[in-house]
């Protein structure tokens, strides 16, 4: 790309050069021709007025022309014989100069002439011719040009000069660029691209930024999502393989029932599963409405048979004032499925769920009989899919909440009591 800038600025340098170089060589040439021509002119009416006397009184001049070399200067009669000076014997253009009433141009291959008449009322009395070599005119535009090539040559090389120096400058950040994408298709979504200084240039840095913000952050994304599906499915699942090995135990077992059973379970699973990808994918959630009372009665029932099998109750409390509000029932069923999870396995005694009504929202208590948080950590903060006790699940419940325009938080922390804040449909 340097190498492209160059050539193209040197060759925007040629093209200036050229047509603005081309004419005013021509016209250089041109004024000295003129010049060196109203010089002759000037010499010849000095010439004259001074032999104009003598020529009048039909006597030969005695007078020299006084001129710089190399101009020539001389007299002549009608007839074009020389009568003093320097020129030729004869002069040619007698007779046109005769039967002129002004100065004639008179040039040779050699020579740039000029002659003009000396007049007696009305009658040619005296030619006056004046000379001057050709190479005298060619020396000063041979000069003239030269010194024009050298400012040709100079505005020539300060155009390289700031060509090469503006492709480095219009270069290097768009390699800095080309590192940058580089290293972000390589998986180092912390890069970021320097800045120029060039509003264009910064502007595809500052996209490049955003992607790549926008890629570590779908990464996260996506990385989470592991994690809260293996935690939010592992409950069902569970359950799933409990209902089985039953059904396999108990050889008079309803296998239609069983059967009813495990599609429901399944129906779960996909429900927590597009759920949770869409939380991942930062995606708006699924706005399937339900009432607070049959999404609590639906999960109450949901978790019986599990809680049973560890001797654990459940007492559901709801409200009427809120039984018949609408609200999102996924997020509602994924953020009860990780408190009731969090009290099954960190809680003792009998849990229980309290829907009411908190000014314009939703609250939802769950509480139980356990020692409750014994120490000061934060519980909504996110921990390893390897770590032990909480952090994924109330994280991640936590996360539903506020991406509902709600609110999760511990309420108390012995026994432990977690209060969900969610806005109603209207």
């Amino acid at each position: 790309m340097r190498r492209r800038i160059v050539l193209t600025t040197l060759l925007a340098a040629l093209v200036a050069i050229g047509l603005f170089g081309t004419p005013l060589a021509v016209a250089v040439a041109r004024y000295f021709v003129t010049a060196e021509r109203a010089e002759l002119e000037r010499a010849a009416d000095s010439y004259a007025l001074d032999v104009s006397g003598d020529i009048l009184r039909h006597r030969a001049p005695d007078r020299m022309p006084t001129t710089e070399d190399p101009t020539a200067v001389a007299v002549y009669n009608p007839s074009g014989t020389l009568l003093a000076g320097t020129g030729p014997a004869t002069l040619a253009e007698a007779d046109k100069a005769a039967h002129s009433d002004g100065v004639v141009s008179a040039d040779t291959a050699d020579d740039l002439v000029v002659v003009i008449p000396i007049d007696d009322d009305g009658t040619v009395a005296a030619l006056v011719r004046a000379a001057t070599p050709r190479t005298e005119v060619y020396w000063h535009t041979g000069l003239t040009w030269l010194g024009m090539t050298g400012l040709a040559v100079v505005a020539f090389l300060s155009a390289y000069l700031v060509a090469r120096r503006q492709a480095r400058r219009l270069a290097r950040p768009l390699e800095q660029l080309s590192a940058t994408a580089r290293d972000l298709g390589d998986g180092d979504f912390t890069i970021r691209a320097a800045r120029a200084g060039i509003p264009e240039i910064d502007s595809v840095g500052e996209s490049l930024d955003s992607t790549a913000v926008r890629l570590d952050d779908l990464l996260a994304r996506e990385r989470s999502f592991s994690a809260d599906a293996s935690h939010q499915l592992r409950t069902p699942l569970a359950g799933l393989r409990l209902q089985l090995e039953a059904a396999l135990e108990n050889p008079r077992a309803d296998l239609r029932r069983v059967v009813e059973a495990g599609v429901a379970t399944t129906g779960r699973l996909d429900r927590t599963v597009t759920d949770l990808l869409a939380l991942a994918r930062d995606t708006p959630p699924v706005r399937d409405a339900t009432a607070v009372a049959d999404e609590l009665a639906a999960i109450e029932h949901e978790w019986y048979p599990t809680l049973a099998d560890h001797n654990r109750s459940l007492v559901l409390t709801v409200e009427p004032v809120v039984a018949g509000a609408r609200l999102s029932g996924p997020v509602l069923r994924q953020i009860m499925t990780v408190l009731l999870d969090n009290a099954l396995r960190h809680g003792s005694g009998t849990i229980s769920i309290t829907a009411r009504d908190a000014g314009e929202v939703l609250a939802v208590d769950v509480a139980d009989e356990g020692e409750g948080i014994v120490n000061d950590t934060d519980v909504f903060s996110r921990r390893s899919a390897e770590a032990r006790g909480t952090g994924i699940g109330l994280a991640l419940a936590r996360r539903l909440a506020e991406a509902e325009g709600g609110r999760l938080r511990l309420a108390k922390p012995r026994p432990a009591v977690f209060t969900l804040l969610l806005p109603l449909d209207d």
